[in-house]
């Protein structure tokens, strides 16, 4: 998995990415290969005022495990 940022461009009636030469080269991207993307938009402020405020059953580093294995199935 790579993580990086890019800005969106318009193209058409949607809007397109680039990938990373580097992230294509490390995970042997190619046309017509599926990946998956997860979009997070930018809003550190959002995230501060709800960060400490969720209540989980469970210890935040299994919680995260949790995630993380759900982007690898």
């Amino acid at each position: 998995m790579q993580v990086f940022e890019t800005t969106p461009k318009q193209w058409g009636n949607s809007l397109g990415i680039t990938i990373p030469k580097e992230v294509v080269d490390k995970e042997h991207l190619s046309t017509g290969k599926t990946v998956r993307v997860l979009v997070v938009a930018d809003r550190q402020n959002e995230l501060r005022k709800v960060f400490g405020s969720l209540k989980l059953k469970m210890p935040t580093q299994k919680a995260m495990e949790e995630i993380d294995r759900g982007y690898y199935d």
